[in-house]
């Protein structure tokens, strides 16, 4: 089994049918599996071996695509970078996975050689034109290599609670069958649907749900490397969009985006969005606006990602999260015990699509997978109609606009600070984002660093969208009995809410 076999399949079925778009340029079928081939076949020049880890920090453009396909094809391990990484976590990335061939894109080479130096790893800069020159020169590999459907596809990293990302190892077997639930039962889709790919791909959410769903079906994706509402409306209009997928915050911008009628959508059949609750209010808004259909989704990179769907078939239920997609079986629990119909707990998940393990982490892993179930940390309860609705959380995690911000990350980088004495990171509400980053920080006798400087500090050390836009400087942080800081105390000073 190999993730890649759709690639191949579409491209003898659909050779010249649009695979991928970005603005006017067309990728066809025929075209990406070739590009495949000779990725394949860089990487053997190179010595990469099945099982080797390969990265890729790339944003939404074709060279994604073939880069990550040509990887599975020559039997690697693609480890998913987002772009945005500063080279302190470039690095971390590389040496935890021990990935030593790194691809990124040219805007963010600085910072991918950086990190690429610390880890010992080489890095390929990719930009139009050179990358496909580059691809020309090493040969064509066809066949793809042979892998156990328990092997290892990819690793995702998700942020821990602890400070350090952990990978998510998901293997052929995860991918493939959550593409294709997603692709023929969940959005039904066919070689005539264009799928808007604005989601990023080297998150779980795009790449199964874009990129491999619309690979599978021989759809055509078009891209869009950085969100923005008016791109995303042209885009919607003159490519003929069917379905649209992304995090809530996307809907709510395109609904309060003032063009909305310079490009006529006259295509779109279905909407999709998870990574975050969904306001009700926005989904029935964009309904109206668009005359489609939201459906709301839920999982995690650890489940590859899809767990839950709300389906045309059974219904939608606003606001919840739906019911297990086939094969998967979900509980809401306290402790190991399942609790009535109704009550909260912690939402538990087993199935095909739950990770192999977390990579080199034994102890995190029994601890996430008791039993087969994968304990979440998400607080959640089910009706009676077996519709699942998310709640809360256990964990200590941010989201903004649809991106996990783990505390912990952001407060160590705020510890480093020479004139730092105490810090702690919080979400403070956010009518666009659903969260914002704040952080309340106290400083060492005699210190004369400002809260902008601060700001700029962490800005130079995380990817962007992790860094604490509202940061304060207090006399003391509220603690426990054992000096642990009470973050639900904290309170941000009014004037923060007039920046």
């Amino acid at each position: 089994m190999n993730l890649a076999s759709a690639l191949v399949s579409s491209a003898r079925t659909h050779p010249d049918r649009a695979a991928l778009r970005l603005e006017d340029a067309v990728v066809s079928y025929r075209t990406l599996d070739q590009g495949s081939a000779h990725m394949a076949g860089l990487l053997h020049h190179r010595g990469v071996k099945p099982g080797d880890r390969v990265a890729i920090m790339l944003p939404n453009v074709p060279e994604f695509a073939v880069a990550y396909f040509g990887v599975l094809r020559a039997g690697g391990i693609v480890v998913p970078m987002n772009p945005l990484l500063k080279s302190r976590e470039v690095a971390y990335y590389l040496g935890d996975s021990g990935a030593r061939l790194l691809f990124a894109w040219h805007a963010f080479a600085d910072e991918a050689r950086a990190g690429a130096r610390q880890a010992e790893a080489e890095v390929v800069v990719v930009s139009p034109g050179t990358f496909d020159s580059l691809l020309t020169t090493a040969p064509s590999v066809e066949d793809l290599a042979d892998r156990h459907e328990d092997d290892t596809a990819v690793i995702l990293y998700t942020s821990g609670t602890t400070g350090q990302p952990k990978g998510a190892e998901l293997t052929h077997a995860n991918l493939t069958r959550n593409r294709d639930i997603v692709a023929s039962e969940l959005l039904q889709l066919t070689a005539d649907d264009v799928i808007f790919g604005g989601l990023p791909l080297f998150h779980a959410f795009g790449q199964t749900c874009t990129l491999n769903a619309a690979v599978a079906s021989g759809a055509c994706l078009t891209l869009l490397p950085r969100f923005d509402a008016g791109k995303a409306l042209g885009i919607l209009g003159e490519h003929g969009v069917t379905v649209f997928a992304g995090v809530p915050t996307v809907f709510g911008r395109l609904v309060r985006e003032p063009d909305q009628d310079a490009s006529p959508v006259s295509r779109l059949r279905l909407s999709l969005t998870g990574g975050a609750v969904m306001p009700v209010q926005v989904l029935h808004d964009f309904q109206a606006a668009f005359d489609c259909v939201v459906l709301e989704g839920y999982g995690l990179s650890e489940t590859s990602p899809v767990a839950s769907f709300n389906t045309l078939q059974a219904g939608p239920k606003p606001g919840s999260v739906g019911t297990p997609i086939r094969g998967v079986e979900m509980r809401v629990v306290a402790g190991d015990r399942e609790v009535p119909l109704g009550e909260s707990g912690e939402v538990a998940i087993r199935g095909h699509n739950v990770m192999k393990r977390y990579w080199q982490r034994p102890e995190e892993t029994a601890a996430a997978i008791r039993d087969g179930w994968l304990y979440t940390g998400d607080i959640g309860r089910v009706d009676q109609d077996g519709y699942f609705w998310i709640i809360g959380r256990t964990k200590d995690v941010i989201i903004r606009g649809g991106y996990n911000v783990y505390p912990r990350e952001v407060e160590d980088v705020l510890y480093e600070h020479p004139e730092v004495a105490d810090a702690a990171v919080i979400g403070l509400p956010s009518s666009d984002l659903g969260e914002e980053i704040g952080a309340a920080v106290v400083l060492k006798p005699g210190a004369r660093t400002t809260a902008e400087e601060l700001r700029e500090y962490v800005k130079h050390q995380v990817a962007a969208y992790k860094y604490p836009r509202k940061v304060w400087i207090t006399d003391t942080l509220p603690k426990g009995p054992t000096g642990k800081i009470l973050k639900r105390q904290i309170v941000p000073p009014p004037e923060l809410d007039r920046r």
